[in-house]
């Protein structure tokens, strides 16, 4: 029966999706929904692309392992960064009608920022996009009762994304969202409720995190824990800004003050929500202690199985159908968004200036074909990796923060800044990045905050060293 119920869920939602790809007349559409997404439908596509494996599988399992402190990237930065978009970002970019966030370094500063810019958040989305399909295969794994190993699941997991992204574009996407989004809610309620009587009461479970100390948040120790402790914050707070996903959601709303809404609304519900998973987890090892020894696996991944466990082997069949639900809902509504944000980045501003008279059918065309090509890649990158999904998705971030941040944030602010200051910004934050990461292990200092350092120092540096004309400023 449940796994009956999950094959009508995937057919329900492939429906959705290949219903809304009616709404799909050229490329504004199938990448931005014709920027036209009510409030409601803005604010579910923000929080379900939040929503994702991670928050479900993998922060609520980290929180079980490591505490509150162990958890500040997410959900704490990730909320964050929806906050500093809502306030400081959003207006801008819908002021500038763009159609991805790499036409803004082209806009701002040419052609070469625009390509390096690009190709780096699109290689960043690899592991985020891997995170999400790494957790549609656990969920096939576990469900199958071993008849498909991990590695299957990943691959029939990528194929339905695929199969419902391809044709219906960000239609697709946020329809499915709010679809996912009611399932999402319901279901994660609804499971921690009978949890947590289970394990004696929310009472009993906040009382047994708090004697064993995990709900402490600030880190203990000297500089080397402080340091870790602001970089995992900043790596998703203000890393995650200048990601196309991100961009999507605010120009797919249908004005300014709804991208600004939207945003600040979905922010503050992931923020929320993101403690029901989290509460289900501690409880699942007040229920049953020996859990604690995923902990002690040699595949960092195995910390992630203590949901799906113990649903499965302790929970009547409406709990498992609601909670597999919730789960699927979260992972595919991530999925289709990651997929989709990096290919219309790819397409537009590294493939499409090198075919300047591409029309429009011919545009959605290779939208296609490109996103079919890092569905693969990310296929390849799931199936031979062995980090957590909170892992990944911490690393996909530090590209970001040390390679696109500080252009983006100076070309909205900073009226001096220019092309040499924006290249200067990326190659210095970049290398200097990725120097640390091979040779830095013993320093103190992380590796993205050394690059977010040298980011800044190469923008102000570069620009106030040239004497080219910065480029139009856009109104904030």
């Amino acid at each position: 029966m449940l796994i009956v119920s999950v094959v009508i869920y995937l057919a329900v939602t492939i429906a959705i999706g290949l219903l809304a790809a009616r709404y799909v007349r050229n490329s504004t559409d199938y990448l931005v929904a014709g920027r036209s997404l009510p409030l409601y439908m803005n604010t579910a596509t923000v929080f379900a692309t939040w929503f994702g494996a991670e928050t479900v599988l993998s922060v609520s399992a980290t929180f079980a392992r490591d505490g509150m402190g162990g958890i500040v990237a997410d959900p704490f930065g990730s909320s964050f960064c929806l906050l500093f978009v809502a306030l400081f970002f959003a207006r801008a970019f819908y002021r500038m009608d763009l159609l991805t966030i790499g036409d803004f370094y082209k806009k701002r500063y040419g052609r070469p920022a625009e390509l390096i810019t690009s190709v780096a958040i699109t290689a960043s989305y690899l592991g985020w996009t891997s995170a999400q399909l790494t957790a549609l295969g656990l969920a096939f794994a576990v469900l199958s009762g071993g008849a498909l190993s991990l590695s299957e699941g990943i691959v029939l997991g990528a194929a339905i994304v695929l199969f419902y992204t391809i044709w219906g574009g960000m239609w697709s996407v946020a329809w499915t969202d709010l679809f996912q989004t009611t399932v999402i809610v319901i279901g994660l309620w609804a499971v921690a409720w009978l949890v947590g009587d289970m394990a004696g009461g929310p009472g009993k479970v906040v009382s047994a995190a708090i004697a064993d100390g995990k709900l402490e948040f600030w880190p203990r120790g000297g500089a080397r824990e402080w340091l870790a402790f602001v970089a995992a914050w900043m790596t998703l707070a203000i890393g995650s800004i200048p990601q196309q996903d991100v961009f999507q959601r605010v120009t797919s709303a249908k004005n300014e003050a709804t991208a600004v809404k939207g945003s600040l609304l979905g922010g503050a519900a992931y923020f929320v929500f993101a403690f029901v998973p989290i509460f289900i987890a501690y409880a699942a090892l007040l229920i049953d202690p020996a859990m604690k020894e995923l902990f002690k696996a040699d595949d960092a991944r195995e910390i992630q199985r203590i949901l799906p466990e113990l649903i499965l082997n302790r929970t009547p069949l409406w709990a498992q159908i609601m909670f597999f639900g919730a789960l699927l809902s979260a992972i595919l509504s991530t999925a289709s968004g990651a997929l989709l944000a990096p290919t219309a980045l790819f397409t537009e501003n590294v493939l499409r200036p090198f075919v300047p008279r591409m029309g429009d059918r011919q545009f959605l065309l290779t939208l296609r074909i490109v996103l079919v090509t890092f569905t693969l890649a990310a296929l390849l990158f799931a199936l031979n990796s062995k980090s957590t999904m909170y892992e990944m998705v911490q690393n996909a971030y530090k590209v970001t923060l040390v390679g696109a941040l500080a252009p983006l944030a100076a070309g909205i602010y900073w009226k001096r800044a220019n092309a040499a200051g924006a290249m200067a910004s990326i190659l210095m934050g970049l290398s200097s990045w990725l120097l640390m990461e091979l040779y830095g292990a013993d320093s103190i200092w992380p590796a993205q905050l050394v690059g977010l350092a040298f980011a800044i120092i190469g923008m102000v540096a570069g620009s106030l060293a040239s004497r080219a004309p910065a480029p139009p400023h856009h109104p904030r």
